[in-house]
């Protein structure tokens, strides 16, 4: 796992500074495009051009199942995960439709479901049979651990290899919101009152029992979560450790990512932790309805890009604001000057 702390190069200042110069020199006042402006300008220094595009989009949904579920954490049983498989197969799926509108290339990863499924559309890339109930003991082995990262690893090098401008990661697994919100109490000492909701709709007597296994849980592993992959190990999912494997590489690999919701921005403060120079080369989707994303989001000293009560995870918050991004590049790429508009600046 020594590629996880490989250095990660910084956007091209020289890039960045010349986008803003065109900027200053575009048909509008200085600032009035807000952050369409500083994405258009970070996507430049990113892809290290003056007409950044975001037409090739990659998303990969990690799909795996938590042992955690037998605690009565979720709103749904654990077939779910299988069944949603399927569909996203048979795109059925929100995150199927939003991606077909945008025209991202999908595919689902099996990084560790319950058992494996017989169809050759779902990439094959699994660390278990599930992982185990944390609540008891380690969610993962150190060896199952690696191969979840790895398969993040693989779907950015797929990804790569077809020139993808932005990097989006999904996931699916029943009970995974209650291993995010174990991950982030552990990584920020924050609460797990505070970081613990509803997920896929738990009523509140049964959100108080989510939150007491979780506590019970981080005080059976308070001695052995020292690190963020001691952290990711003993309370994670093998599709919040593919997450993670594939920020830290989309980053070391010069590629945008676009973040999702709650669990997705669980594993980009992994990310960060592990390799700190990720931060640069992550944009937010959308601030999520689930109780504990705002405070991620401001560990991270993020800003998302919307804010629409979304709460589906999927990597369905971001993939709905990626035409944002497009705008961005159009309005950056396609605005005249005021030179050109024969416009007085003075």
């Amino acid at each position: 796992m020594d590629w996880l702390t490989h250095k990660i190069q910084a956007p091209d200042q020289a890039c960045y500074q010349q986008a803003l110069n065109r900027q200053a020199q575009l048909t509008k006042p200085s600032g009035s495009l807000g952050l369409l402006e500083e994405i258009a300008v970070r996507l430049a220094a990113m892809q290290k051009t003056q007409q950044p595009k975001v037409e090739k989009i990659w998303l990969s949904v990690f799909a795996a199942d938590h042992g955690i579920a037998e605690e009565g954490v979720s709103a749904f049983p654990q077939v779910v995960t299988t069944e949603m498989v399927k569909n996203f197969v048979a795109e059925g799926a929100a995150v199927n439709v939003l991606s077909r509108f945008i025209k991202a290339h999908f595919e689902v990863v099996d990084a560790g479901l319950i058992a494996a499924i017989n169809s050759v559309e779902i990439i094959s890339d699994r660390a278990g049979n599930g992982t185990a109930n944390f609540s008891k003991q380690a969610a993962m082995t150190q060896q199952q651990m690696e191969v979840a990262l790895n398969a993040g690893k693989s779907a950015v090098d797929r990804a790569l290899s077809q020139q993808a401008h932005l990097f989006i990661g999904g996931e699916m697994g029943i009970a995974n919101t209650s291993s995010a919100s174990a991950i982030a109490s552990a990584l920020t000492g924050l609460s797990v009152n505070d970081l613990t909701g509803a997920g896929t709709g738990l009523p509140e007597d049964k959100i108080a029992n989510k939150t007491n296994v979780l506590k019970k849980a981080l005080l059976l592993h308070k001695n052995n979560l020292e690190t963020p992959l001691n952290i990711l190990q003993y309370l994670g999912g093998f599709e919040i450790a593919a997450l993670v494997g594939a920020y830290v590489y989309a980053a070391q690999q010069g590629l945008a990512v676009l973040i999702d919701g709650f669990i997705a921005s669980v594993a980009a403060l992994l990310a960060m932790e592990i390799n700190a120079e990720c931060q640069g080369w992550f944009f937010y989707g959308h601030r999520s309805q689930e109780k504990g994303h705002q405070l991620v989001l401001e560990q991270l000293n993020a800003r998302p890009l919307l804010d629409l009560d979304m709460r589906l995870g999927e990597g369905s918050g971001a993939v709905a604001a990626v035409p944002l991004l497009q705008m961005a590049c159009k309005c950056h790429n396609e605005m005249a000057t005021f030179e050109q508009a024969k416009i007085t600046t003075q």
